[in-house]
């Protein structure tokens, strides 16, 4: 098997363009690291997402890990919550790198599951890096790598935008197709996860880059209408609290069933379950 260490074996090295962009972004957020290659000390905690999508056993292994914390935490593990969690973590892996790249430097990376890898954080089991494994990019004519070998120039941002939802519906639907089988939720409530992870990555991006306003624009670009598998267009609103303040916020495609692990605190005010229509 093809691991995540040799599709990567320059790791440590640097390649350019896309090195740069993921140095630099990785510097405008603190969710998790985002790197170009793996580490030359380390490289064996990285999983090749190729690889885990292939290993029969990994989404299952993955999902007694998460319900051994979930009952050392709360005391209990519904199964449509493990689902839940693994569903959005693992789809964020392509979402947020791409969001981050689009918003801050208009590249777009491959998010082909060979190009892409993760490591899983510990005792909580969630990713808490994600590396690109491939220099080649996406970009726009005026970029300065526009010409170079690794970048495809793509004529402008709503084309782009457009190829990075195609990228990243393709990553999605190699998931989607490997996750179903084992889970109790439909093909309809993955697809809303992956919306919702893609709208929430390009707002994100820019919250944590100091322009929430610019994000919801990127995110109103790239999701700007419904395409399916695809759920919905972006839902992000604002919103003015008692105070006249205006705020950002968007309603959920997919529940996260947290909820059934939470006695008392009932749904997130922004479920599905509570403002379908909102």
């Amino acid at each position: 098997m093809t691991t995540a260490h040799s599709v990567a074996k320059v790791a440590g090295e640097r390649h350019g363009y896309l090195a740069d962009s993921l140095s630099r972004v990785d510097r405008r957020q603190e969710r998790a690291e985002i790197r170009f290659g793996l580490p030359t000390s380390g490289a064996d905690a990285w999983i090749s997402c190729a690889d885990f999508l292939a290993t029969p056993e990994a989404i299952p292994r993955w999902r007694e890990g998460l319900t051994e914390w979930l009952v050392d935490t709360y005391g209990e593990s519904p199964d449509r919550t493990t689902a839940g969690y693994v569903m959005t973590w693992y789809l964020t892996i392509p979402g947020y790198v791409a969001g981050l790249l689009f918003h801050h430097e208009r590249r777009v990376p491959s998010l082909r599951p060979e190009d892409l890898a993760f490591r899983m954080a510990e005792p909580r089991p969630h990713p808490d890096g994600t590396a690109v494994l491939s220099p080649e990019f996406a970009c726009l004519p005026d970029d300065p790598a526009a010409g170079t070998p690794a970048a495809t120039v793509v004529a402008d941002e709503r084309g782009l935008a457009a190829l990075l939802r195609d990228r990243f519906i393709a990553h999605a639907t190699r998931f989607v197709d490997v996750f179903t089988p084992q889970v109790r939720l439909g093909r309809h409530m993955l697809w809303a996860a992956a919306t919702d992870v893609l709208d929430n990555a390009l707002w994100l991006s820019g919250r944590y880059g100091g322009d929430e306003a610019a994000g919801a624009l990127d995110a109103g670009l790239v999701l700007n209408a419904r395409h399916s598998p695809l759920t919905s267009a972006s839902t992000l609103r604002t919103v003015s609290d008692e105070a006249g303040r205006t705020q950002w916020t968007r309603r959920r495609e997919s529940c996260c069933f947290h909820y059934l692990i939470t006695t008392g605190q009932g749904t997130c005010g922004t479920c599905p379950r509570l403002c379908r229509k909102s």
